[in-house]
């Protein structure tokens, strides 16, 4: 399943990728969430194989992926492939995730090596560390080159929603992705729901990919920066101790000014303050359990 908001090249190409996979049975569907650049026209013309749903409106990641789950959810999967839109999947990559979560039943959510894109040597992600900081994740071996330094299938903190392979039975027991995280911090959240109900987050390293990281929202704009504020205060409320959310309001002094000094010769320091207000509008918002099926 991939999510699309206004990535209409981006999510071809993608498309492209995944029907050359060598997985033997694989139904390709896109959660075209709200787009307004013609993609969900381009898709159903380039791929008329593939389904869709279509939004009125951007539900926000966790929104559009829970549209997404809940429909697949009705049908006879075994497995929810959980992908980004600029993405490019090595032809074997679902077949090595798939080999890794029938090694144990307790394998909840099994993610791939992911490459940068751009830099197809260099890494971005071998799973995801949870930490609590002003950010709460952080992807393990980012800007690293490949060097073989994560060449063993492992239990990590959590798999990124770039790419995520969860079983049917695992996403019906944990519940969806919570819509509170409009944006970030929404696979972390289901990470640790899904951990504490048994379930491990396994890193497979024979399987690849390469991301071409924030094409939709952008690295560093006040809009995406207001959400990762808003997502890391509300995911600091659920499960920070009150030791880590000392911690986060600490580094949170320290950050801001940081920020905001860096982005000033750009002109892009409204991308800081933008994060602040996040932090702030995320600690006052409403919150009230996670969902379930």
């Amino acid at each position: 399943m991939v999510l699309n908001y206004n990535g209409r090249d981006i999510t071809l190409e993608s498309l492209e990728s995944l029907e050359a996979m060598t997985y033997p049975a694989v139904d390709l569907f896109v959660v075209d969430n709200g787009s307004t650049d013609g993609s969900y026209e381009a898709v159903a013309e380039r791929f008329p194989d593939v389904e869709q749903i279509r939004t009125e409106e951007n539900l926000g990641a966790a929104g559009g992926l829970s549209l997404g789950v809940t429909e697949l959810l009705r049908r006879d999967y075994d497995y929810l492939l959980i992908l980004n839109n600029d993405i490019e999947a090595d032809s074997r990559m679902l077949d090595e995730l798939v080999a890794v979560a029938e090694s144990d039943p307790r394998i909840g959510c099994v993610g791939p090596k992911i490459f940068y894109y751009w830099n197809r040597d260099r890494l971005w992600s071998t799973g995801g560390i949870i930490r609590f900081r002003e950010s709460v994740t952080r992807e393990r071996g980012m800007g690293e080159p490949d060097t073989g330094q994560y060449e063993r299938t492992e239990e990590v903190d959590y798999i990124s929603g770039c790419a995520s392979l969860i079983p049917t039975r695992v996403m019906r027991e944990v519940g969806p992705y919570d819509p509170v995280f409009h944006l970030a911090c929404e696979d972390a959240d289901w990470g640790m729901r899904m951990k504490r109900l048994g379930y491990k987050s396994v890193y497979a390293h024979k399987a690849v990919l390469w991301h071409m990281v924030s094409m939709t929202t952008g690295v560093y704009k006040p809009g995406r920066t207001y959400q990762v504020g808003r997502s890391t205060a509300i995911f600091h409320r659920r499960y920070g101790s009150r030791l880590q959310r000392i911690v986060f309001f600490f580094w949170i002094a320290l950050a801001f000014p940081v920020a905001f000094l860096r982005e000033l010769p750009k002109g892009n320091q409204e991308a800081a303050v933008a994060k602040l207000k996040g932090f702030i509008d995320g600690w006052r918002a409403p919150l009230g359990p996670p969902p379930a099926f």
